[in-house]
């Protein structure tokens, strides 16, 4: 299994109104093992934060890229770090 990582990615396109969150925390706890969760902004992008193993968060991400996800992406920004914790599940907010 590979090391704990903290996947931050923001989501660009027509992702809000289109049930994308919650499609996106579906996506989650079928790969199992994520926590963190999935939030509009303000600007009309989804910030999705995931931590568990790099590779189940590498799967979320490929997911989010170029997944059959609800709406429209035009592109992910994504960054990586070490895991902050304090995530109960996966959410959305």
């Amino acid at each position: 299994m590979s090391e704990d990582a903290r996947l931050v990615a923001w989501v660009r396109g027509h992702v809000q109104g289109v049930g994308f969150r919650w499609f996106t925390r579906a996506k989650a706890l079928e790969i199992g093992g994520l926590q963190g969760f999935a939030l509009n902004l303000g600007d009309g992008r989804v910030q999705v934060v995931a931590e568990g193993s790099r590779d189940r968060c590498e799967r979320l991400l490929e997911w989010l890229q170029t997944g059959d996800t609800p709406g429209h992406v035009d592109g992910v920004t994504e960054i990586w770090d070490t895991p902050r914790g304090g995530y109960d599940g996966f959410a959305i907010r």
